[in-house]
């Protein structure tokens, strides 16, 4: 796992499949996605080599339901005290009360999904709030939830808008260019979510798989949205 600085208070932790972000407030510690089950002690270690303590992580938001990011999420939870947010849609997947539903695959993202399912199972994980469309998320002095369906019926980006912050989940990607993101149970509305995202003008973004953007962020994520439905098939 790598540990990368995005902003003064934000770092990336990239694990060979997708990635994590803590945001720091004051002495409270935020996690944006928390990794696949075996991504506990990792972070706990990176935490640590920040000259911090993980026992100040405060909250967990889970952006939607698959392994990669949610994975580890209840095993940080029971260590350090912290809360599990999700969007209630995808709240009984991460609790392993009801099947995620499957994405409808491109004939070139099947070798790439094959690939995250090779990541070990995620537990199910207790979620301790639900939340919904323009909800508080209690950080980063003003975080809110927005729904943004179709990769799956919860996914969730959180915007910060007082820093121009912006963390899309699976709902955009980064790898290479900025696209929408794969493995999606409906693409319609995740395009749709795609443009809503590009709309809230935020200055630096980080996606759930590539390298966030933080240059010309609003220019480039508004032309990505803006492009056709085959900007995925370009990428093949």
């Amino acid at each position: 796992m790598d540990t990368v600085q995005v902003l003064p208070r934000l770092h990336m932790f990239r694990f060979p499949v997708g990635q994590a972000y803590l945001w720091r407030d004051g002495d409270g510690l935020t996690l944006v996605d928390a990794g696949a089950a075996d991504a506990a002690a990792p972070i706990g270690q990176a935490i640590r080599e920040l000259g911090l303590d993980p026992a100040a992580i405060r909250r967990i938001v889970i952006t939607h339901g698959h392994r990669d990011h949610f994975g580890a999420a209840g095993e940080l939870a029971g260590r350090y005290g912290a809360e599990v947010i999700a969007h209630h849609l995808d709240a009984p997947v991460i609790r392993g009360e009801a099947p995620m539903t499957d994405p409808v695959l491109l004939d070139w993202e099947v070798p790439l999904y094959e690939r995250g399912l090779t990541l070990p199972e995620a537990p199910p994980t207790r979620v301790d709030r639900e939340v919904g469309d323009g909800d508080a998320l209690g950080f980063g002095d003003g975080a809110v939830a927005v729904h943004c369906p179709g990769h799956t019926d919860g996914s969730i980006a959180v915007h910060l808008p007082r820093h121009g912050v912006l963390f899309t989940g699976d709902s955009v990607a980064g790898v290479g260019r900025v696209m929408l993101g794969v493995f999606n149970t409906d693409r319609e509305r995740a395009l749709a979510s795609f443009r809503r995202l590009a709309a809230l003008g935020a200055d630096t973004v980080c996606f759930g798989h590539g390298e966030p953007l933080t240059e010309n962020a609003q220019e480039v994520l508004r032309a990505s949205a803006d492009r056709d439905s085959g900007l995925q098939v370009e990428h093949g």
